[in-house]
């Protein structure tokens, strides 16, 4: 049966919930995406995500893997490729690419994590499927939708960013393409949208709380939010972090570095060591009045 599109604006409509995306929508019970024995998400488990926005070298990521493992948290950011908005690279901004995959294998051996890295273009999904536990398709891939299909198949937990001009419709109709492949396994995630203005010159965008709750109330999919990439400002990380968490937020991607302003990627952005580590013990004293555990 042809869909008809009655209703084609931003707003999600009961037909939308029907028939646009019967396997995301909220008519469906609840999905627990369950990682390994400890980490969930969409439960009573709320897990962390951090780490630099790309591995640089295999000393500053071990480094990171230190503080996750000191912290007793277990999901990594090891991103290796970048969609960075611009194609011109310089010896301090750069991705690692290819030869960050053999970073991951040895994190693998040494450190008892899980990797969560970005996808850019379905050639490389056969080269990361050893080594990565999620694949993160980020913002600009949202409407990606033969690499969502193709990301799908490999049956992997993936992450899926909505993009920073799209609707939470639009987010969901690109979730019912992995959801198609028989993959149930997705996670959703908040990462601030285009606004008239930021309140910061160097903010690009703005955390959207709201998302969270009206996700949790149209989507049977967990929702994670990503307060780093939202602000663009790492003293206001913080406050954000917290804010998702008190508004449901069922996940958390947290950037932080050894020298966040020297970073090669988004260096304003990400925390430095003890500013995360301070940060994951709030989290917990919030998350123990909420009934969640912080992992």
């Amino acid at each position: 049966e042809i869909m008809d599109n009655k209703f084609p604006g931003k707003d999600i409509t009961d037909s939308d919930l029907k028939d646009k995306f019967p396997l995301s929508s909220s008519i469906n019970e609840k999905k627990i995406i369950k990682i390994d024995n400890d980490i969930s998400f969409g439960g009573d488990v709320v897990p962390i995500i951090s780490g630099p926005n790309g591995i640089e070298n295999k000393d500053l990521i071990f480094k990171c893997c230190e503080v996750l493992e000191k912290n007793n948290l277990k999901l990594l950011r090891g991103q290796i490729y970048k969609p960075l908005t611009f194609p011109y690279r310089s010896k301090k901004y750069y991705e690692v690419g290819d030869e960050g995959l053999k970073i991951l294998e040895e994190i693998k051996k040494n450190f008892d994590v899980l990797i969560v890295s970005e996808v850019m273009e379905t050639e490389k999904l056969e080269l990361m499927k050893d080594f990565v536990d999620v694949f993160q398709i980020g913002a600009r891939n949202m409407q990606n939708f033969p690499l969502i299909s193709k990301t799908a198949k490999y049956n992997k937990p993936i992450i899926l960013k909505r993009h920073f001009g799209c609707s939470i419709r639009d987010l969901l109709g690109s979730s019912e393409y992995a959801l198609i492949e028989k993959n149930e396994k997705i996670i959703l995630c908040e990462r601030g949208i285009s606004a008239p203005h930021t309140h910061k010159s160097t903010s690009r965008f703005m955390l959207d709380i709201q998302a969270i709750p009206a996700i949790k109330e149209y989507s049977c999919l967990p929702i994670i939010s990503d307060p780093s990439h939202a602000c663009f400002w790492h003293e206001w990380v913080e406050p954000l972090t917290l804010a998702s968490l008190a508004a449901g937020a069922e996940g958390l991607m947290i950037e932080f570095h050894p020298d966040p302003r020297n970073a090669a990627v988004d260096p304003l952005q990400a925390l430095n060591f003890d500013e995360f580590t301070n940060l994951v013990k709030k989290l917990r004293l919030i998350g123990s009045s909420l009934n969640k555990k912080i992992f």
